[in-house]
C-alpha cells in the first residue's frame, strides 16, 4: 500500500480561546487535519497543532520523501522524515506536520490489520480511561458557575489553566482555586496548569514553590507548566521540593527533546502533545523513557478529535496512563467526529476497539469548519 497523496484541512470559525496573552479569535486557525490517501483507496486521519499554511508548506517539503512510501510502516517513514529534516528544521511546523502524517500513517495500519492502533502498539491495558475536562480559568464566580455546569455533563476530573493564574495576585490565584474547588467536589481530581509557555512568563522559581504549597491545602493533583518552557534547572528542583506533582512537556517536540528532562527528573508527568511531538511514533518512544524513569506519562490534548482519538490509543497502550485531556466546548472535538464522544456512568471514555484510530469524521463538519471539500 503506498502514499499516493497527503492532504490537509484548517479548521477555522470556531476556535476556542487559548488563554494566550495574544488571544486566538475564532477565525484563526491552529488546528489542521491531515489525510494520507494510498493506492488502494484506504485514507488514514492525522492532526496537527498548527495553522495550515505552515502545514501545507511543510507538506510540500516533505512531499519527496512520503509518495510512494509504503503507508503501512508508520515507524520507519515517520523517521526517514525526521531524518532528513536536520538542516530544514527540527521541530516546529515540519515536526508538527510529520506528527500529523505519522497519526494518519497509525490510523491506516490499524484499518489495514483490522485492529486497534493501542493492539498493535503492543496491547490493550485497559479499555476505557478517565478523561479530565480542560478549560480556562476565570474570575472566581464565573469559573465555578462554568465548572458546575462541565460537572453536570458527567465529568469527575478537571484541570483549570492559564486566564489570570499567576498573572495579578497569590490572593486571587488562592481565590481562583477555592472556587474551584467547591465547584467540583472533594471526591473529585481538581488540577491546575499555570500556562508558563505563554508569552513572556515572568514567574520563577520561588512563586511556583508558594503557589505549590498553596494548591496542596485545596488537594491539587498536579501543578502543570509552572515555569519557563526551557527552565530545565528550576523545573528539577521544583520538582524535588514541591509537595504537589509536577507536569510539562507539551511544547517539546521529539524524543531527543525530552531525555534530558526525564534524566534531569524535572517532571513528576510528562505531556507530550501527540500533534507536535513527532505522532504517535514518536509519542509511545517517549512514554516508555518515561516509565522507565518512574515519570508518568499523561499526554497533552488541547487539539481536535483527531488528537483525543489518538490519545485514547495511547492510553490504552501504557499501563500508568489513567487520563487523557478533554478540551471541553470545543466544536473541533465534539462536532466532527461521527457520533461524538460519551462518558459512561463512571464519567469514563470508552476507547475504540474497531480498527486503526476508531473514529470517523462528519463530512459535513469538516467542510463548515475548514472549506475543504476533498479532504478525505
Amino acid at each position: 500500500m503506498k502514499i499516493t497523496e497527503i492532504r490537509c484541512a484548517g479548521l477555522r470559525g470556531a476556535t476556542p480561546e487559548g488563554g494566550w496573552s495574544n488571544e486566538l479569535r475564532p477565525e484563526d486557525c491552529v488546528h489542521t487535519l491531515i489525510a494520507v490517501h494510498t493506492d488502494e483507496g484506504l485514507v488514514g486521519l492525522g492532526s496537527v497543532f498548527t495553522n495550515d499554511a505552515l502545514v501545507r508548506a511543510a507538506l510540500a517539503v516533505l512531499e519527496p520523501l512520503y509518495r510512494g512510501e509504503n503507508a503501512l510502516e508508520p515507524e520507519r517513514v515517520s523517521e526517514k522524515l525526521h531524518q532528513h529534516m536536520f538542516w530544514l528544521g527540527r521541530g516546529g511546523a515540519i515536526t508538527h506536520t510529520i506528527s500529523g502524517i505519522d497519526i494518519a500513517l497509525w490510523d491506516l495500519l490499524g484499518k489495514a490489520a483490522g485492529q486497534p492502533v493501542g493492539r498493535l502498539l503492543g496491547g490493550r491495558y485497559r479499555d476505557r480511561v478517565q478523561p479530565y475536562a480542560s478549560l480556562l480559568m476565570d474570575e472566581p464566580s464565573k469559573l465555578k458557575e462554568h465548572l458546575l455546569s462541565v460537572k453536570s455533563q458527567g465529568f469527575r476530573a478537571f484541570k483549570i489553566g492559564w486566564g489570570p493564574f499567576g498573572r495579578h495576585s497569590a490572593s486571587l490565584d488562592e481565590a481562583i482555586v477555592r472556587a474551584a474547588r467547591e465547584a467540583v467536589g472533594e471526591d473529585s481530581r481538581l488540577m491546575v496548569d499555570a500556562g508558563g509557555s505563554d508569552a513572556y512568563w515572568t514567574n520563577g522559581y520561588k512563586w511556583a514553590l508558594n503557589t505549590a504549597k498553596m494548591l496542596e491545602n485545596y488537594n491539587v493533583y498536579w501543578f502543570e507548566e509552572p515555569l519557563n518552557p526551557d527552565a530545565i534547572e528550576d523545573y528539577a528542583l521544583l520538582r524535588e521540593h514541591s509537595p504537589v506533582a509536577i507536569a510539562g512537556g507539551e511544547v517539546l517536540t521529539r524524543r531527543q527533546s525530552f531525555q534530558p528532562w526525564l534524566e534531569a527528573r524535572a517532571f513528576d508527568i510528562v505531556q507530550p502533545d501527540v500533534t507536535k511531538v513527532g505522532g504517535i511514533s514518536e509519542e509511545r518512544r517517549i512514554a516508555w523513557m518515561a516509565h522507565d524513569h518512574g515519570v508518568r506519562f499523561i499526554p497533552h490534548g488541547w487539539n481536535t478529535a483527531v488528537g483525543l482519538a489518538a490519545d485514547l490509543q495511547l492510553a490504552s497502550a501504557f499501563p500508568d496512563t489513567d487520563l487523557v485531556e478533554y478540551l471541553t466546548g470545543s466544536p473541533f472535538i465534539d462536532e466532527i467526529a461521527i457520533g461524538g464522544w460519551q462518558l459512561d456512568g463512571d464519567g469514563m471514555l470508552a476507547i475504540p476497539s474497531s480498527p486503526g484510530l476508531g473514529l470517523e469524521l462528519d463530512r459535513d463538519a469538516v467542510i463548515e469548519y475548514s472549506g475543504v471539500t476533498n479532504l478525505f
